[in-house]
């Protein structure tokens, strides 16, 4: 009895001393992945004002557990507000759309799974400044592969805001529309995703006197799979380019809106779901019928019984 009482107390003691194991949290990453371009207000500049950032957050851009973003290092990390700080690097960021974007598509479609996104849009840059080859194409491309490979999540859609520098010369704004449209179709084939889906925001602002030009331009594209939203008429700071942080966070559900309804109607309309659901049709009707057979037969039954 002694001796097992020693061994019990020795026990305890060597496990009190001992080191404890560092613990690994589990690392989860995101299943939905959405890359992030184009130019200043893709980035975000809500709440910055004269190159500082006044550090309020929205409560639709909050961090979450289920939002990540690829950092400039290639690493998955907890999304947070600004989302460009390491990308954008030349200017202040702030408030951009990408988290209002992931709350509100987290918030009414709770089981959607981890999300991903990737910023890489750069403020001041101009639609051929992305053209196949350029330094920012590149690196799009080259932060997107990788975002996917990482894990092997799906990039679900980008997400691009871009034209506000194409509106100072005439030239640009009458060459949006072709160069906008060179760049989708390219990214989708060195993306190796035809379909891609490309949601895209139209001008709310200018730098030049051919904002509407190249909103016409964005708003004319004939590409499948690419789906426009209006910005126009959203809140501005006072230089007239930037959205506030609640222009950028209406943005941010706009396109959230965008993508859920783009993909409830293509949930709706795939074979394999129309199968499923005529099948669970029929099944229903057979309950119901061999349901009300029973009744009636019982009915039957006990009405010959009473008689």
């Amino acid at each position: 009895m002694r001796l097992t009482l020693l061994w019990l107390v020795l026990l305890a003691w060597a496990y009190l001393v001992s080191p404890s194991e560092p613990t690994t949290p589990l690392q989860v990453l995101p299943d939905n992945i959405f890359i992030l371009a184009g130019q200043s207000n893709m980035a975000g500049r809500g709440g910055v004002a004269h190159k500082m950032r006044d550090g309020t957050v929205p409560l639709e851009c909050q961090p979450s557990p289920s939002i990540l973003r690829l950092n400039a290092d290639l690493a998955w990390e907890v999304a947070h507000e600004p989302l460009h700080a390491d990308i954008d690097v030349n200017r202040t960021c702030g408030v951009g759309p990408g988290m209002a974007f992931a709350n509100a598509v987290l918030d009414k479609e709770p089981g959607f799974g981890v999300v991903g996104l990737v910023p890489c849009a750069i403020g001041g840059t101009r639609i051929r400044d992305w053209a196949r080859g350029s330094r920012l194409y590149n690196e799009l491309v080259r932060r997107a592969e990788t975002s996917r490979e990482i894990d092997g999540g799906r990039i679900r859609a980008i997400l691009w805001y871009q034209g506000e520098s194409d509106t100072v010369s005439r030239e640009d704004a009458e060459l949006y529309k072709q160069r906008l449209e060179k760049f989708i179709s390219d990214l989708r084939a060195d993306l190796q995703s035809p379909t891609l889906l490309i949601f895209q925001v139209a001008l709310a602002s200018g730098q030049g006197r051919y904002i509407e030009q190249v909103r016409q331009a964005q708003l004319g594209v004939n590409l499948p799979n690419v789906i426009t939203i209006d910005a126009k008429g959203l809140p501005l700071q006072p230089d007239g380019l930037h959205l506030t942080a609640e222009g950028a966070v209406r943005v941010g559900e706009m396109l959230a809106n965008a993508f859920l309804k783009c993909i409830s109607r293509s949930t709706q309309n795939n074979p394999t779901t129309k199968i499923l659901s005529y099948l669970i049709c029929k099944f229903w009707m057979h309950i119901v019928f061999w349901f009300v057979l029973v009744i009636l037969t019982v009915d039957r039954a006990f009405y010959r019984k009473v008689v």
